[in-house]
C-alpha cells in the first residue's frame, strides 16, 4: 500500500528554495537573514506566506501568548528556522505545539547550519489542514 505524501508539490518547491537559500549564503548565517533571504524568495517566486506568525492558546476562557511560527507557508506548512548545530528532541516538540495550536498536519524544520540541508517534516496525525 503506497502512503500518501502530505502537501507534496508544496513541500518539493518549499525545499528547492531551502537548498537555493543554503547554496547561496552558505552555514554561518544569523536566524534572521536567512528568515529575510526566504521572504525575498518566497516573493520572487510568488508563494503565498506569513511572517512570524503568533500562536496563542486558550487557557480559562482567555487566550495566552504562544509560540511565533517563522514562516506559515500557503496557510498550510508552518516553517521553522534553525541555524543550530543540530536538531534537538526540543526542536520537534515546538513545531509539535506549532502545529497542534494551527490545526496543520505538516510542519517543516530547516536548519541552515547544516553542512549538508537535511529539511525535516513532523507530521500532526490529528491535524485538519
Amino acid at each position: 500500500m503506497e502512503k500518501e505524501i502530505l502537501h507534496k508539490n508544496l513541500s518539493y518547491k518549499l525545499n528547492g528554495i531551502f537548498y537555493y537559500i543554503h547554496n547561496k549564503l552558505g552555514r554561518y548565517c544569523s536566524h534572521k537573514q536567512y528568515a529575510d533571504a526566504m521572504e525575498i524568495v518566497f516573493k520572487e517566486k510568488r508563494v503565498d506566506y506569513k511572517r512570524e506568525i503568533d500562536t496563542p492558546v486558550e487557557f480559562s476562557g482567555e487566550l495566552v501568548k504562544g509560540n511565533i511560527i517563522d514562516f506559515l507557508v500557503d496557510n498550510t506548512i508552518p516553517i521553522d528556522i534553525k541555524t543550530e548545530k543540530y536538531i534537538t528532541k526540543a526542536d520537534f516538540m515546538q513545531m509539535k505545539r506549532y502545529l497542534k495550536a494551527t490545526n496543520r498536519k505538516l510542519g517543516i524544520i530547516v536548519n541552515f547550519r547544516q553542512r549538508s540541508l537535511e529539511p525535516k517534516r513532523v507530521i500532526n496525525s490529528s491535524g485538519k489542514i
